[in-house]
């Protein structure tokens, strides 16, 4: 079973929580919190304008469409992503977003593409502020599970601690259409695939899509109403902890309903090593980030 912990009983370090978040980072990666600052109301405020965006004529979207540029802002056509090479592209659309640096932050004169500028469209109404706004909530949220995280393993031993002032972290929304009546064994809303960076904090809309492969093997659904995060673990965070921390593949096949998912995908500052405690070699977080989207994107694996 997937287990739902509470933030607020997380921040404040009660005992069994902690002891069932440090079960779920070593044997499970996947689990359900409540208890954060971001309420249903807001949350499905934030969904309806992704959902709004994603229905408008596909040529009102191409102003902000990010196979133009030499990185992930903007809007994602269907097929622009392939996360199984054995795979068909990804039947989707997607819409990211992501930090954006201080014009004085050392980092912003590298021209790093993982701190590319974002790109808004100008319909809806309100959509950048009411996303901007969601995308530094949902930051503060990440932070305070991965704070959990660190303190469950012991005296923050993977030096969380100050690799994310700069992070590379992106907001994504997602848009699943019904699943098409000619799709095959190689076609997925999303193929299965562990996450890229460290942590994921997923809001849903309520309809089902998600599964998660469990340790024997079997796929298991897993759904939350807004209000209600899923989170998981992804592959830089496995490698940065040796293996403590367990990500975990999951994928969306797709049905008879459209689905809206919207994932914050935190990962630290570019030069941030990564790489496994004790090892004599460095793993820079960026260029893991990049070398995975470049590998992903359809429009960035033409030019890598």
């Amino acid at each position: 079973m997937i287990p739902e912990l509470n933030l607020k009983a997380l921040n404040a370090r009660d005992p069994g929580e902690m002891a069932q978040l440090g079960r779920v980072v070593r044997d499970i990666g996947f689990l359900t919190v409540t208890g954060t600052s971001l309420t249903a109301a807001r949350v499905s405020r934030m969904l309806d304008l992704y959902r709004a965006f994603f229905q408008m004529p596909e040529e009102e979207k191409r102003p902000v469409d990010m196979a133009r540029t030499g990185a992930n802002r903007g809007w994602g056509a269907p097929g622009s992503e392939q996360v199984d090479p054995k795979a068909n592209p990804d039947f989707k659309e997607v819409f990211d977003c992501g930090y954006e640096l201080p014009a004085r932050h050392p980092l912003a004169s590298r021209n790093l593409s993982v701190y590319a500028p974002n790109l808004w469209p100008a319909v809806p109404a309100q959509f950048r502020t009411e996303i901007q706004a969601y995308y530094a909530e949902a930051l503060e949220v990440g932070r305070q599970v991965l704070a959990a995280i660190a303190d469950a393993a012991g005296d923050d031993p993977f030096g969380f601690a100050g690799a994310f002032d700069a992070p590379m972290a992106l907001l994504r929304g997602n848009y699943y259409p019904e699943r098409p009546g000619w799709a095959g064994a190689k076609d997925f809303g999303i193929a299965a695939h562990t996450d890229y960076g460290c942590l994921t904090l997923l809001a849903m809309d309520g309809s089902p899509g998600l599964t998660v492969q469990m340790s024997d093997g079997s796929w298991q659904a897993i759904n939350a109403q807004p209000g209600v995060f899923v989170i998981n673990f992804g592959e830089m965070l496995e490698m940065w902890t040796g293996g403590r921390v367990k990500a975990t593949l999951h994928r969306v096949v797709g049905g008879a309903n459209e689905r809206i998912s919207v994932p914050l995908f935190l990962n630290p500052s570019f030069d941030t090593n990564v790489a496994p405690p004790g090892s004599s070699g460095t793993i820079l977080a960026g260029d893991h980030l990049s070398r995975r989207f470049n590998e992903t994107y359809l429009h960035l694996k033409s030019k890598a």
